[in-house]
């Protein structure tokens, strides 16, 4: 290690996920420890993910990071964790080709440059956090050279954010909460790949890319210090509800899985209302849309979307197939037109292949929507323009990817400094 100059860089995708078993409060603040099991779907990384550059060199003199493009302190306790965890497991790196060889040892005293890029807004109750913390250790691990199976790497990132653990895979998948106390069972495992219903389709109505007024970590908290209705869940509730959860994933039962995830979207809100003093994380146009698929689901007896909310007020809605995405599609363009001077393109993003499916391929398509079906006797005299910042059609995805080059680093790799 006595040349200087050299500088090692991996670059990585992890994708977010949606919980549709909801994680809220912990047993440890820490160590990031829930009070239940949670269950959740990853999302497509090529319509929701964050890419991370992670590098090193004897010639940087501190850790530093860059979000989005602008420095942000590494100061902060679960960066510190997740920096610690992964140098305690590092190993011997050589690379020939560049002439690098770094020894376990070494890796106490090189300092790392990171630089990150969420796709999609940050803190807007679109789980930045959880893809955020999972890339973030994923590239540090195949920088270091750290041999961990991705469960105990999914233990690791949970100390950066809790939902991140369930980042490290694909499909569909489980943190266990664990029972103990130094938190090394609490872990995330995956159920089924995102191969094993792939017919699901995903439509997040982006109510609002504001950065949220009550922080997820501190409306846990005081959930946790004030809402009797939280315990009850925790005990009485979730357990349960995991069981029937895993078996309609297993069984890709949509009428279970989508009467589960609304059930428990809406307890989650409850917990937050039971908090004292409330937390508001939904506002009106996310009331809306559960009025609106609630009404679709009545009338025709049987589910035809689910729909969760995270801390936020953005709708996550899972139809069972294509066919049906596209009435839903049709049904939010209906209630949630686009302002006039918005661009469809720019309205309805990610798949756009299923705007052609549901017919529309200008404005005046959505504006010639007519009222579905269900609403023909009680027609909304004015439709919600602008409400809806625009739509994200995705559906579920793999786990983490590392890139086999460094063309699309963030960082330099003569400097080693956000490009």
């Amino acid at each position: 290690m006595a040349n200087k100059n050299w500088i090692l860089m991996v670059t990585a995708q992890t994708p977010t996920n949606i919980a549709v078993i909801k994680y809220w409060g912990k047993r440890d603040e820490t160590l990031i420890l829930p009070i239940n099991d949670s269950i959740s779907v990853t999302l497509d990384p090529e319509h929701l993910c964050t890419t991370t550059t992670v590098a090193v060199s004897p010639s940087f003199e501190s850790d530093k990071m860059w979000l989005n493009g602008k420095e942000i302190s590494l100061s902060g306790g679960r960066y510190q964790s997740c920096l610690r965890e992964i140098r305690r497991r590092a190993n011997d790196v050589e690379d020939e080709e560049k002439g690098i060889s770094i020894k376990k040892q070494d890796w106490d005293n090189l300092k790392v440059h990171i630089a990150s890029f969420n796709n999609f807004p940050t803190a807007a109750g679109l789980a930045s956090s959880a893809a955020g913390f999972a890339c973030l250790v994923y590239s540090l691990a195949k920088l270091m050279n750290v041999k961990e199976e991705q469960g105990k790497l999914s233990a690791i990132a949970r100390q950066g954010s809790g939902s991140a653990c369930r980042s490290l895979f694909g499909g569909f998948v489980k943190w266990i909460m664990g029972k103990e106390a130094n938190g090394s069972d609490s872990m995330a495992v995956q159920l089924a790949t995102e191969t094993h219903w792939d017919d699901l389709v995903i439509i997040i109505a982006v109510v609002s890319s504001r950065q949220k007024e009550t922080s997820s970590t501190s409306g846990m908290r005081e959930s946790v210090e004030t809402s009797p209705l939280l315990h009850y869940r925790s005990k009485e509730v979730v357990p349960k509800r995991i069981l029937q959860m895993e078996e309609a994933i297993k069984t890709r039962d949509f009428p279970s899985f989508a009467k589960l995830t609304c059930t428990d979207s809406n307890q989650f809100h409850a917990v937050c209302l039971d908090t004292s003093p409330p937390i508001f994380y939904m506002n009106d146009t996310s009331h809306r849309i559960i009025s609106y698929m609630e009404k679709w689901n009545r009338s025709q007896g049987t589910p035809q979307v689910a729909y969760t909310f995270d801390a936020g007020p953005n709708a996550v809605l899972i139809a069972p197939n294509r066919k049906v995405a596209t009435l839903l599609l049709q049904r939010l363009l209906f209630y949630f037109p686009p302002s006039a001077d918005t661009d469809l393109s720019s309205f309805v993003i990610g798949d756009k292949s299923l705007l052609k499916d549901a017919g529309i391929n200008a404005m005046d398509d959505v504006e010639a929507l007519t009222p579905p079906p269900e609403v023909q006797d009680n027609i909304p005299s004015q439709k919600s323009k602008g409400d809806v910042s625009y739509f994200i059609c995705t559906r579920p995805g793999k786990g983490p990817v590392l890139f086999a080059d460094d063309s699309q680093a963030l960082l330099h790799p003569e400097t080693g400094l956000p490009k």
